[in-house]
């Protein structure tokens, strides 16, 4: 007992503490398989490999503002079967991350954009790679508020630094001054050095309109869509089938004897 406290005193000050976690369920393993000593520390530091991945792990997902719920593996490829599941699941290697081109996933609301986003922003997070999920009218406006208190350098870095920003929802509301310069300003800085995910439920021929000025509008869009890859999203809302089935469920209800 006294040597088992004195080997937990030595493993935290090495800062392996959760090397303790599995300790006394490998020594049982080590007994019942005669593993000899170098398998039996081969097995606890796989542990403590696999915990401080997925340590790391956990805090890019919560940093990057990830829904954990919103995975490929939950998301329902037969609802809309004009979706090119093949092409969706290349795009899950992250690879136009790591070349630092950009994608745009275009359709009407509730085909599914936001779930495919944060679903390829955890396998970029799973790779290894910083994501940040966020709104596009959130990003703007918090941005704009660094006028204000001198703090919009620091929080442009912030939209600068990751290795996936994700863009939700571009173009669902008019952008407001000094918003276009603020957008076109992520754009440039980003090209080039890191990629942009962008949902929409515009078509991209209507997104210069948004930028209310032709020349900033051209010389953004040029630089996001250089080697981006554009997914059009056709078919019906996933929230709409939902509500026609409660209203059919209530109506149901309604009419019993």
């Amino acid at each position: 007992m006294e040597l088992k406290h004195q080997l937990a005193g030595q493993l935290r000050q090495l800062r392996l503490s959760g090397v303790l976690e599995t300790m006394e369920a490998r020594h049982r393993q080590a007994i019942d398989g005669q593993w000899n000593y170098t398998e039996f520390l081969s097995r606890l530091l796989e542990d403590e490999v696999e915990r401080r991945a997925q340590k790391q792990l956990n805090l890019r997902l919560r940093r990057g503002a990830l829904n954990t719920t919103k995975t490929l593996e939950g998301f329902d490829f037969h609802f809309n079967p004009h979706l090119n599941r093949q092409q969706i699941l290349q795009l899950a290697s992250c690879e136009f991350v790591r070349q630092k081109r950009n994608l745009l996933i275009c359709g009407p609301t509730g085909v599914g954009k936001s779930h495919l986003a944060q679903a390829l922003g955890q396998e970029g997070a799973r790779q290894g790679l910083d994501v940040l999920f966020i709104s596009t009218q959130k990003m703007l406006q918090h941005l704009n508020g660094g006028r204000a208190d001198g703090t919009w350098e620091r929080r442009m870095t912030a939209y600068l630094r990751p290795d996936l920003l994700i863009l939700d929802d571009f173009g669902l509301k008019p952008l407001q001054p000094p918003g276009p310069e603020d957008l076109y300003d992520v754009i440039n800085e980003r090209y080039e050095k890191g990629s942009i995910l962008v949902t929409s439920n515009r078509a991209p021929s209507e997104w210069p309109d948004l930028f209310l000025d032709p020349l900033l509008a051209s010389a953004g869009l040029d630089r996001l869509l250089d080697r981006a890859e554009v997914i059009i999203i056709r078919g019906p809302s996933f929230r709409s089938q939902g509500r026609t089935q409660l209203l059919e469920e209530v109506y149901a209800k309604t009419i019993e004897p």
